[in-house]
């Protein structure tokens, strides 16, 4: 495998805008239908009647055009094209009340955008919890020179699924008190799991699963992986978990990790991967193992209690004589063992060739993440503010000036932590919520600290993996405890810090990143765990006001809240 990465260790980043540039379009019609993606019946976001969405391939330079129909009933949709930066085009990031105003029923919204770098993306729904109903995809991103080389690849989207509709999630989040949706009922992978019965069946014990037994397309059916002997797969990973950290395993294979979020990092062989939910992966597999053999590719929850059963697809080799596999399943690491998740983090490490971060900053936020209660409603606060998204998008308010849409009052930068203890539930457990959002001067730089702690009850720290719009960050280092300024900087890592648009916050402990400022708009900082979300967890960054009060901004994307009143009175005297 050594052989085939060789060049990772020289690679060199460019944005790539060819005069060759293709267009690549689609129209695509958002709608429920039912579905049997666990083999029980449910109700999907399906586009164009798929479930998952179609996968947009595309080349680095190319100009992307979605124009989305709305065809629900009764509420509005976006769909955030995570891992695209968006230079030049924050109105179609996709964030609703960030962005864009949500689609309305019955009408269309074109998102155009350049794609300007290789990489394994995918996208998915930003209003709501509409991520959670299946309104996602995977977009590739080729390279013109690709220089690494393999014989073939597979998508695998992972995801969870409950049998609650996410209405009804998104209701007992809300109310008071609150009513906790639990785990999910099953993974998925590519949009196909089992709750009621098991593939693995044939090695449990007795009263266990019974084994499935799949007809002719079957929703639910898994999708085989059909390989030849001695070739080298490329497997693009990408989680659009609302909930579940996961761990995938091959069995009898090893994976060499090259990609992390549409960047490429120094390969490094591992047996497994830990996958956070809004993250991706491309691996390196070597179908080496015995040709006549079949092999399980398991899908594991890790960092909270395993209530769910792993998602299984099988490696089929062309040869193959088994029926089915020989051997039971991967187990999946035990679910809180973080210092084996802090480990695969430590080992990720930008491949030669990419750029170093500045050796300083300009600026730093301390972001600590705490579960608060606002008038008896649980909510997660940065700062102790739980983030209420206003009606009018942020870029719309500062395009046109219309300062009463939202807090102008920034929240804190960081709190005097000094007696404050992450190790237990907080003294004080009232928060407020709040609109304001970071502004941030073009061109600076930028760092983020976020510190976990205890929630309200129990001695517990949940993960949070955290997603930034419009921006790739340096992922300078992870702590234990509380961060301590003007120390722990010294444990920076400058030399080769991985670039990334996700990032794990490991339980009672802290993660520093680093970003220049060099993309004008308004972009959302948050938890991608979508519960999190829905109850206050982000933050809001605005980069380049000035700039942003030159932008063509595309009407449609404005059409609500004080924008859409101001828009129909431009002009008038």
């Amino acid at each position: 495998m050594a052989v085939i990465v060789w060049w990772l260790l020289t690679v060199v980043v460019v944005a790539f805008h060819s005069a060759s540039a293709a267009v690549v379009e689609s129209t695509w019609e958002v709608e429920y239908k039912y579905w049997w993606p666990d083999c029980k019946e449910g109700i999907v976001m399906a586009i164009n009647g798929q479930f998952p969405g179609p996968t947009i391939d595309a080349v680095a330079g190319d100009t992307v055009i979605i124009h989305v129909v709305n065809k629900l009933s009764t509420e509005g949709v976006v769909i955030h094209w995570h891992g695209i930066r968006q230079k030049g085009t924050p109105w179609a990031d996709g964030a609703a009340g960030v962005t864009q105003c949500p689609i309305n029923p019955g009408e269309t919204f074109t998102y155009k955008f350049i794609v300007d770098k290789a990489g394994t993306h995918f996208y998915h729904g930003h209003y709501g919890m509409q991520r959670s109903s299946g309104l996602y995809g995977m977009l590739i991103v080729r390279s013109p020179k690709e220089r690494l080389i393999y014989d073939g690849e597979f998508n695998l989207l992972l995801s969870d699924w409950w049998h609650q509709s996410i209405h009804a999630q998104e209701l007992a989040l809300s109310s008071r008190p609150m009513r906790w949706i639990g785990e999910p009922q099953s993974l998925l992978i590519n949009g196909r799991g089992q709750f009621n019965c098991s593939q693995a069946a044939y090695f449990n014990k007795e009263g266990e699963k019974d084994l499935c037994t799949f007809k002719e397309n079957d929703q639910c059916a898994p999708q085989t992986l059909r390989v030849e002997p001695n070739r080298v797969y490329r497997l693009r990973i990408a989680s659009t978990t609302a909930l579940a950290s996961l761990n995938l395993a091959v069995e009898g294979h090893q994976l060499v990790v090259v990609e992390a979020d549409g960047n490429y990092v120094a390969p490094f062989t591992v047996n497994d991967i830990d996958i956070y939910s809004g993250e991706t992966y491309s691996v390196l597999l070597k179908t080496n193992a015995i040709p006549s053999k079949k092999y399980w590719i398991s899908v594991g929850v890790r960092g909270r209690e395993p209530k769910t059963p792993q998602a299984l697809t099988v490696i089929n080799y062309v040869d193959a004589t088994e029926s089915r596999p020989s051997h039971p399943p991967p187990v999946t690491p035990i679910w809180n063992d973080t210092d084996r998740s802090k480990s695969f983090s430590k080992k990720i490490f930008a491949a030669k060739g990419y750029p170093k971060p500045p050796e300083k900053s300009h600026d730093q936020l301390i972001l600590l993440n705490t579960q608060n209660l606002y008038e008896d409603y649980t909510k997660w606060s940065i700062n102790n503010v739980s983030l209420s998204v206003p009606v009018t998008p942020y870029l719309g308010s500062i395009r046109y000036g219309l300062k009463s849409a939202y807090d102008l009052k920034s929240p804190a930068k960081k709190l005097i932590m000094d007696n404050y203890d992450i190790m237990k539930p907080p003294p004080n457990p009232n928060t407020t919520k709040g609109s304001g959002i970071y502004n941030f001067a073009f061109g600076i730089v930028v760092d983020v600290i976020l510190q976990n702690a205890n929630v309200l009850k129990g001695v517990i720290s949940e993960i949070h993996p955290w997603h930034i719009h419009g921006h790739d960050f340096w992922v300078l280092g992870y702590g234990e405890g509380k961060f301590k300024p003007g120390i722990d900087e010294k444990t920076f890592n400058l030399k080769n810090p991985p670039l990334r648009n996700t990032v794990v916050l490991y339980p009672f402990g802290w993660t520093a990143i680093r970003f220049v400022t060099d993309n004008p708009g308004v972009w959302f900082f948050h938890c991608h765990i979508e519960p999190h979300l829905h109850m206050g967890m982000g933050v809001v960054f605005v980069e380049g006001v000035d700039r942003i009060g030159k932008m063509e901004i595309p009407d449609e994307a404005l059409g609500c809240g004080l924008t859409r009143k101001w828009l129909m009175n431009r002009g008038r005297p």
